[in-house]
């Protein structure tokens, strides 16, 4: 394997999220401003600490003056990344590079989206140029075909998915009700959930996660370094990014019941952490729930379950918050929200706040485990990139 891993060389030494939500009273200007000026003040340090800055957005922003404009940045290097849903996560993991690799001392990652100003729901992006052969479908209507895929391959009976379906957007959403930054902070019940208006296929709106506005921000140094800005830093132990071929749904073998990149991705940040049984070392998990039937596939391709038991270990409440693996304690993309930007820097600063006690009303048993992993999937099943990190506070 010719990617070599980061472990305990980066730590990050402050982490901020604002509240994700409807901000129609607040631009992606204003959304970065309260991320980025939270963190600095968190690390005791200022814009000109900071050497080299990456800003992960995918619609609300082009090249790096997306941040520096905002925050008034002079004569610093700025650079805007996207990668799909995994946009925020990449940010970070070019501010972690930059680190380990000695070019800079001290980087910050920042992710910001602003998506509920323009009239749709949803993402409003132009379609690239292809050759015509991938599916024109909407999100909703693609990771819809995760279910009857899996109930036809592993015996699951409908109702019984659907329970498991139900459980998960349950579970966030009373994980998210305990989180002052969610937006959505209200309990739903399972009969709510189950009678929603239908989307798409075994769907319904109550399957779907959040379109929010939101930031989130990181400064990441040297471990050795980390003393001078926090006692209590998380180190990051592995970083792993896979793209898929893009073959989609004209590879004839693909079943719409895993994602390929996601196997990967996480095998490779499990050698770069030394993790070999991951339900029993992790302490929690935030993952990519874009809609239900995603996270309960991802429970098996993260290695969280064995193939076809995903919905036995849902229902069994396994990855509640009070289970043997919390999974999305802050709520998910489900409950949390989902500006796209954000997403992946989001997930880290539950990681951060789980990982040293500081979660309050939804505080994980788990937590003295000591690691924490965060997940992001952009694109659609069969067609996709995936980004796996894991940190840890030892």
């Amino acid at each position: 394997m010719a990617i070599h891993s980061l472990r305990d060389r980066v730590a990050v030494v402050a982490i901020s999220c604002t509240p994700f939500g409807e901000h129609f009273g607040k631009s992606v200007d204003d959304l970065i401003i309260d991320a980025v000026t939270e963190t600095w003040a968190s690390a005791g340090v200022d814009a000109d600490a900071v050497d080299a800055y990456w800003i992960g957005t995918y619609l609300s922003g082009i090249s790096g003056l997306t941040l520096s404009r905002p925050l008034r940045l002079g004569g610093k290097p700025v650079t805007r990344v996207e990668n799909m849903c995994a946009t925020g996560s990449e940010a970070f993991r070019a501010a972690c590079y930059a680190v380990a690799s000695g070019a800079v001392d001290v980087a910050m990652a920042v992710g910001a989206e602003k998506l509920k100003d323009n009239g749709y729901s949803g993402l409003v992006a132009p379609r690239p140029q292809d050759d015509g052969t991938r599916l024109s479908i909407t999100a909703p209507a693609s990771f819809s075909l995760l279910a009857p895929a899996y109930q036809a391959r592993y015996g699951v009976d409908e109702a019984t998915f659907r329970a498991a379906m139900s459980h998960v957007a349950w579970k966030n959403h009373a994980n998210g009700a305990l989180n002052p930054r969610a937006q959505f902070r209200k309990e739903i019940p399972v009969a709510t959930i189950e009678s929603a208006p239908k989307v798409a296929g075994q769907l319904g709106v109550l399957d779907c996660s959040g379109v929010s506005d939101g930031a989130a921000a990181a400064i990441v140094v040297r471990a050795e370094d980390a003393h001078r800005y926090t006692d209590r830093p998380l180190l990051v132990k592995a970083l792993s990014v896979v793209a898929g071929n893009g073959v989609g749904t004209l590879d004839t073998t693909y079943d719409y019941t895993t994602f390929p990149e996601v196997v990967a991705s996480a095998a490779d940040a499990y050698r770069q952490a030394g993790i070999t049984d991951p339900r029993a070392q992790l302490a929690m998990a935030e993952v990519h729930d874009c809609f239900t039937p995603t996270e309960i596939v991802l429970m098996e391709d993260l290695g969280f379950a064995g193939r076809g038991t995903a919905c036995k270990e849902v229902l069994a409440g396994s990855f509640d918050r009070d289970g043997t693996l919390p999974v999305n304690p802050d709520g998910g993309l489900k409950s949390f929200g989902h500006p796209v930007g954000a997403s992946g820097l989001r997930m880290l600063y539950e990681c951060w706040l789980q990982l040293r006690g500081e979660a309050g009303d939804r505080q994980i048993a788990t937590a003295g485990r000591g690691l924490a992993l965060t997940h992001n999937l952009g694109g659609a099943p069969g067609d996709c990139v995936s980004f796996v990190s894991v940190v840890g506070t030892g």
